[in-house]
């Protein structure tokens, strides 16, 4: 290993021999892998993180790109905090007129059609990529959602009164918030909801939906910033298809907050990076809700929670199905009339996954009968249902097109509670059926942050309560501090202590 000084300090690296090891957790030698040492170059940047034991390099490039985003992400924030609220308001509505527009639209889906072509040609899922009408009416709702909505930047939260003064605790913007999302191109109107509340937002979006990202940028997002008076560096795109850069942004101390959403590694990684480096972080990588049927339950009830949760896939469908073994006869045709229907729906039939003990509940000619299932590189003829051991019960099935889910039989609800906290990534959890007892029984034993009584598509900022979602977290990582599964922009804030004498 040489140096470019001798300087009894710390020095910078200009190559990295094969061999090298790094120090980990404090009483860990770890191996840089020799595809490391070979790429180094002077500049670049070694990352250990402690919680997986890995090495991630991070280019120079990258670095530079990620610093000099936040950089300007900074100087935008002065000017945001201290906008008025009107001008937030007008960003929020310029940008969903811009949307509206079907010229910028056309623009938009040509460059979307571009991401889909090429992520089908490497096997990628496409299912959140394509930029729909339905996608353009969410993003455009949510942003006008942004406009009437409330922030704490300035609001006196609580007020303690003395003889001679008083003090007061009072909202104000937090800072720069970096995002890294997978790859769905309505994060952009996501992301930008940090505004409301005066603050600014570098992102990095998954390569899959690059393209796209560019054109909403450049044909409704920067001109609304202009329009409004808002500084264009008060979003900031990086524009890198590397994950590197995310690992940058996510390690750079100026960031108040970071937020990631995609697949559990990568989520995993980056919030670990941004705990390492002091940033507080809101992480959703798991998803996949879990349905309890109470022995109590009606049939016709858990077919219709089992429909309701399977519209399509994202982090609150339904994943994994747990019925009374009592009640199996009746309950599970039940879900699988369920399941057909939701395939039906799509225009497909249904994928199963059975709890290997439990394979005889469910009729074998599901094991024996080849359908025709969905994936992300295309359509594939599998067996309807097949065996999977216990431990695959908190696996999230990522499908397509075609419904896809876990069956397992439980001896009662205590039971399934018990294989939820265990198994599931600690998310959403539902109990169909059951007296008051049982509910409350459930809700104080299941650990996760979002718990209902019927089907689980509700868990959503803007259908549950009415305000536009940043992101979701589960409880994979353990509870969150201070706030709800659902960020939003009026919970990106920080609180300051003003004094008034009297």
């Amino acid at each position: 290993m040489t140096a470019s000084s001798n300087v009894d300090r710390a020095i910078a690296l200009t190559s990295l021999p094969r061999g090298t090891r790094l120090l980990c957790g404090g009483d860990k030698l770890l191996a840089v892998p020799d595809t490391v040492c070979d790429r180094f170059a002077p500049g670049d940047a070694l990352v250990v993180v402690e919680a997986s034991e890995q090495v991630l390099l991070i280019p120079a490039a990258e670095r530079a790109l990620v610093a000099a985003a936040v950089a300007r992400a900074c100087t935008a924030f002065e000017q945001v905090r201290s906008a008025s609220d009107s001008a937030i308001s007008a960003f929020f509505e310029d940008f969903a007129l811009r949307l509206e527009s079907d010229a910028n639209w056309s623009a938009i889906t040509a460059a979307n059609a571009i991401d889909v072509t090429t992520a089908q040609q490497r096997g990628r899922s496409t299912t959140r990529l394509r930029a729909t009408e339905a996608m353009r009416r969410s993003m455009i709702e949510g942003l006008r959602g942004w406009v009437h909505a409330a922030s704490r930047r300035g609001q006196v939260i609580e007020r303690v009164e003395h003889a001679h003064f008083d003090v007061e605790l009072v909202g104000a913007a937090l800072g720069v918030v970096a995002f890294v999302f997978e790859g769905r191109p309505n994060v952009l109107a996501d992301a930008t909801g940090v505004l409301r509340g005066g603050n600014s937002v570098v992102f990095r979006i998954g390569s899959d939906a690059l393209g796209t990202a560019r054109a909403i940028m450049s044909t409704a997002l920067r001109p609304a910033l202009s329009h409004a008076g808002l500084p264009e560096d008060a979003v900031c795109l990086l524009e890198s298809a590397e994950h590197a850069s995310g690992w940058a942004l996510f390690s750079d101390r100026r960031i108040a907050l970071a937020v990631a959403r995609g697949s559990g590694p990568a989520v995993a990684t980056l919030g670990a990076l941004a705990q390492q480096a002091g940033i507080p972080v809101s992480l959703h990588g798991t998803g996949g809700a879990w349905i309890v049927a109470s022995p109590s339950a009606r049939a016709e009830a858990v077919e219709r929670a089992v429909f309701d949760s399977l519209d399509r896939k994202v982090c609150n469908t339904l994943n994994t199905l747990c019925l009374p073994r009592v009640r199996a006869s009746e309950l599970v045709p039940a879900a699988l009339r369920g399941l057909q229907r939701a395939g039906e729906r799509l225009g497909t039939s249904y994928k199963l996954h059975v709890v290997e003990r439990d394979r005889g509940a469910v009729p074998g000619t599901l094991f024996e009968s080849l359908v025709e299932v969905q994936r992300s590189h295309g359509p594939r003829r599998e067996p309807q249902a097949e065996p999977i051991a216990s431990a695959m019960l908190g696996h999230e099935w990522e499908w397509e097109g075609t419904p896809e889910i876990t069956l397992a039989l439980v001896d009662g609800t205590d039971a399934a509670i018990e294989l939820f906290n265990r198994y599931s990534p600690q998310f959403v959890a539902s109990l169909v059926g059951g007296d008051a007892a049982e509910h409350e029984r459930f809700y104080q034993g299941i650990n996760a942050p979002f718990i209902g009584d019927a089907g689980t598509r509700w868990v959503d900022g803007q259908k549950a309560l009415r305000k536009p979602e940043l992101g979701l977290s589960n409880w994979q990582w353990g509870r969150l501090f201070g706030r709800g599964g659902v960020l939003s922009g009026d919970s990106v804030y920080t609180v300051r202590t003003r004094m008034r004498s009297k």
